[in-house]
């Protein structure tokens, strides 16, 4: 769990309504003491408002809030944000910051400004940021709500076998998952690789986003509308094989910006 140091998130995590155009993730992983619940609250939601900003510039095209489960303060993460972009160049080139945050805060002084930024980092501990771009997907129509359920899948692949694994995810496992969204069982699957950090030392290299319209629909999955073949039992079989699934974390959408 320490050495998620080197992964993302994310839920991603959050990326169902946005159509198989190119998409790429920025997620941080955030660190919340129990007693700081309260400010780390305070905090987003002085964040969001700068993120609406961004929207309106066009920097981004989304930002999220994740609630994570197991979530102890021993067992890795509390919360995780996830930024959306449209281009690589955007999610790299950085943030026209100031400009953002004196349209979302007209009148706020240099001083409050450092106030709410020592407030920031006093909240919460931003453990782990990763950049991701989306490699595939199923398609159906899941509107993203608060509420909305995602279990979240680290993956472990090396270097030389990233194509075999992302074509037994793409091939094997993509089918069954349709198959769910089409039954209504599931609201949404998708892969992600990891852009940055990449390398032998990652804890990660992919992560699988699960997402349910509710929790009793994420309590409850049902397995997909097909009978598999001999040759189908072999395949999956033959693709698990291809990674290593580090840790799973179940997610919960507490806020949002479209």
């Amino acid at each position: 769990m320490r050495k998620l140091v080197i992964i993302v998130l994310a839920l991603l995590l959050s990326v169902p309504v946005l159509g198989q155009e190119k998409l790429f993730v920025v997620l941080e992983l955030m660190k919340v003491d129990n007693e700081q619940e309260m400010a780390y609250a305070e905090t987003e939601q002085f964040w969001k408002k700068i993120h609406q900003e961004r929207l309106k510039a066009g920097e981004i095209i989304g930002w999220d809030l994740w609630a994570l489960l197991p979530g102890g303060e021993h067992q890795g993460y509390q919360y995780a944000t996830v930024n959306l972009y449209d281009s690589a160049e955007k999610m790299f080139g950085g943030s026209d910051f100031m400009n953002h945050v004196k349209a979302a805060y007209p009148d706020l002084s240099e001083e409050d400004l450092a106030k709410k930024m020592k407030a920031t980092s006093q909240s919460r501990d931003l453990a782990i940021r990763i950049f991701m771009e989306r490699v595939d997907q199923t398609e159906g129509d899941l509107s993203m709500d608060v509420g909305t359920v995602a279990y979240i899948d680290f993956m472990k692949v090396d270097m030389g076998g990233y194509y075999a694994y992302e074509k037994a995810e793409m091939d094997v496992f993509k089918p069954m998952h349709q198959s769910m969204v089409d039954n209504g069982s599931k609201g949404y699957w998708g892969l992600f690789r990891f852009m940055v950090p990449q390398g032998s030392d990652t804890y990660a290299s992919h992560i699988t986003v699960n997402m349910f319209e509710n929790l009793e629909k994420a309590l409850n999955r049902e397995g997909p509308d097909m009978d598999l073949t001999d040759a189908q039992e072999k395949a999956i079989q033959e693709g698990l094989k291809t990674r290593d699934m580090k840790f799973t974390y179940m997610a919960r959408l507490i806020d949002i910006v479209r």
